[in-house]
């Protein structure tokens, strides 16, 4: 861990001393940025684990989906893949497999900022090309993007009600000793939606600026030039009160704002707000639908069959993956599925008709 990822606490403090409060966002913001930078969070050895990591099949179905796509549209040339948050690189791994069986080798773009995890891709997608940020995507020909469990890592916004009215939600230091949250002084009432300015204190609203600025330039690449656009997280699909803010440290819960740098902070995607950017790009909107509903109708349960037949002494590990990425008792219905796509693009495999927001 490099001196200013072991001092974050430290300078976070003495800002909060020197400057006054901070607020949520700006201390979720810090804290992910000093986690990431750390090194590999992912694994039985790490905080968490996420589905490409469960199981091949995952990337695999996510690959053949983007092929299948792709295939109906016309097999746009100079189509890219991009990735973002790529995580070991895994999923890109699995999915370029799957496409190959094919012939569609898409170039490989991951937006990513870890060096570490930067290193760790670079092992799993030879030639794959890093991007600093969303911005620096080319546009100049159709994507297809992935972001599986990205948006819940960028930084929220906390709106609290008081009796005063709304404010947004700040950390400051506890007696000196620990970091806490407090409403702050701002008025906010002009932000929350009127359906929510009359919640009783202390409600709380969520807002993701970073997450509605990332969808909203993704969203103008694909209207410009084509392609599609799979989201993968864990998130609501109707707007709501309430803190969803959380820390995993060791596949465990902590506290938010203990020891920041040192544990994954995430809060729910609204993927209320992402679809309706992706509508005000006048692109369709697919889902969410449950993540276990969307694997099924790709074809899990025949990828596992095949799998196990493969390799009979793992059938069992097999099984076990496939529940634990499709039954409501793992991820299955947590994790959402959203999926974007350009209005001339055919419709997206895994995705009823009457299962769209709005």
């Amino acid at each position: 861990m490099s001196p200013d990822n072991a001092n974050l606490a430290a300078r976070l403090a003495k800002q909060i001393e020197t400057s006054g409060s901070i607020s949520v966002a700006d201390f979720m913001q810090a804290a992910n940025q000093a986690y990431y930078a750390k090194g590999d969070p992912l694994g039985v050895n790490g905080d968490f684990i996420t589905a490409p990591e469960i199981s091949q099949m995952f990337g695999e179905l996510i690959g053949l989906w983007l092929t299948d796509i792709w295939m109906r549209a016309g097999r746009p040339e100079g189509c890219k893949y991009v990735e973002l948050g790529p995580g070991r690189g895994t999923l890109a791994a699995d999915a370029m497999r799957s496409m190959k069986q094919f012939d569609f080798v898409p170039e490989v773009l991951f937006v990513e900022t870890s060096e570490a995890l930067r290193e760790m891709q670079a092992q799993a997608v030879a030639d794959a090309a890093f991007l600093d940020i969303v911005a620096d995507i080319p546009y100049d020909a159709p994507l297809l993007i992935v972001a599986n469990e990205f948006f819940d890592a960028l930084p929220v916004r906390q709106l609290v009600s008081t009796h005063s009215g709304w404010r947004e939600r700040v950390v400051v230091r506890d007696r000196g000793t620990k970091f806490m949250a407090t409403p702050g002084m701002n008025a906010m009432d002009e932000i929350v939606p009127a359906e929510f300015r009359n919640a009783p204190s202390p409600s709380i609203y969520e807002t993701c600026p970073a997450a509605s600025s990332i969808m909203y330039e993704l969203a103008g690449r694909i209207a410009a030039n084509g392609g599609a656009m799979l989201i993968a997280d864990y998130g609501y699909t109707l707007p709501g009160i309430g803190s969803t803010l959380q820390a995993v440290r060791a596949h465990e819960y902590a506290d938010p704002f203990e020891n920041p740098g040192k544990h994954d902070l995430t809060a729910h995607v609204n993927f209320v707000e992402l679809a309706n950017l992706a509508r005000m790009r006048d692109l369709r909107v697919s889902g969410p639908v449950e993540q276990g509903s969307w694997l099924k109708a790709l074809g899990i349960d025949a990828r596992t069959q095949v799998l196990s037949a493969s390799r009979p002494e793992q059938a069992d590990e097999m099984a076990a993956a496939r529940d634990r990425l499709v039954e409501a008792t793992g991820m299955g219905s947590l994790f959402k599925i959203l999926a974007i796509s350009h209005a001339e693009w055919p419709d997206p495999e895994g995705f009823a008709v009457n299962q769209s927001l709005g």
